[in-house]
Formats: structure tokens, sequence, C-alpha cells
């Protein structure tokens, strides 16, 4: 996104990936990369709320430099979500898969 700056400095560590996160959910923008997450998610039978229940309960990785971009792997026993940040207002799923 044009015109955004960011305010802090990646790589984050996974306990600020999850505060940031949080904040972002309650006072931001999630949105969904296209055609790429909206793709596979479908593929995959993922929804939105699968993937907000994921960044909300999961745990956060180490951060990926990858695409121009860091990325952020969100984990539960049962999928993985994977986003990146904008901003400190906005975050972009990337793409989502169930765990074997």
């Amino acid at each position: 996104m044009e015109g955004v700056v960011k305010v802090f400095t990646e790589p984050l560590r996974p306990p600020e990936v999850k505060k940031l996160i949080r904040r972002i959910i309650v006072n931001g923008i999630v949105t969904y990369a296209q055609p790429h997450a909206e793709m596979r998610m479908k593929e995959r039978g993922i929804i939105t709320v699968d993937c907000i229940n994921v960044l909300r309960g999961g745990v956060a990785e180490e951060g990926e430099y990858e695409n121009g971009s860091w990325r952020y792997r969100v984990r539960t026993a049962k999928m993985c979500v994977v986003v990146r940040f904008e901003s400190e207002k906005l975050l972009e799923v990337v793409t989502a898969w169930r765990e074997p």
C-alpha cells in the first residue's frame, strides 16, 4: 500500500507479532491476498473466521523474509495462517492451510 509508513522495525519477535495481530484485529484491518490467499482458502475449505480464530489463538513463529516482505506463520494444532504487516493498522493474510 503506497504512502503507508511502518513505525516498527522488522523482523518482529513472536510475542510482538501476537500483540500487533491482536491490536489489528480489534482496531485495524485484516485483508486477504488476492488472488492467492482467497484461492487457496477456497480450495482448502477455509473461511475468514477460521483465519481470525487462528490469529487470535495460535502461536506465532519467527519471521521469514520472502518476496520482499517479512512473513509470519501463526499456528494451531489444526491450521496455519501466514501474515505480513503493511502497517500497525493493516495486516494481510498471505495464505492458510490445514495441518495434517
